[in-house]
This record gives structure tokens, sequence and C-alpha cells, in this order.
């Protein structure tokens, strides 16, 4: 089953509660700065493999998604132990 897509806004939001710069998150992820840059300024959107290496690199910094559930998507950190 293929993870949920993540909004250009969750991306920068995620960033900001971790305090990354976009340079670090490439590095975690392993996704190079143009298509970061692009998808956070939504000016494109890549492809869903390299949304998805960012998305499981800032979940693995202790980042949780949160899906649209009428109130629109969001983020927020786990909890320790969480």
């Amino acid at each position: 089953m293929r993870k949920s897509a993540i909004t250009p806004q969750q991306c920068r939001a995620a960033r900001a509660l971790l305090g990354l710069s976009q340079e670090q998150l490439c590095e975690m992820s392993g996704v190079s700065r143009a298509p970061l840059a692009n998808f956070e300024a939504a000016n494109s959107r890549p492809y869903s493999s390299t949304i998805d290496s960012i998305k499981t690199a800032l979940e693995a910094a202790g980042v949780v998604f949160i899906e649209s559930n009428g109130q629109g998507p969001g983020v927020r950190l786990r909890e320790p132990g969480e």
C-alpha cells in the first residue's frame, strides 16, 4: 500500500518544527535541492518516490503527518517514546 502524499505546506511546516534547512533535509532524504525547493514552493510535483523519501526522512526525525480530517492536513512532533 502506497503512503499518502504530503503537501508542500506540510513539508515546510515539518522542516520548521524540526529546525531543518532545505539542505539538511536533502541530506537526510537523499533528494536533490531543486526538486525539494520546487515542491515546497508548489512550482512542481516531484515523482511520488521523491515525496516518499522526503516524508520518510521527516517521520524518522520525529514528525507525524496528520491527514485532512475536515480541518485540513497538518503536522506535529511525535511524543518522545511514541
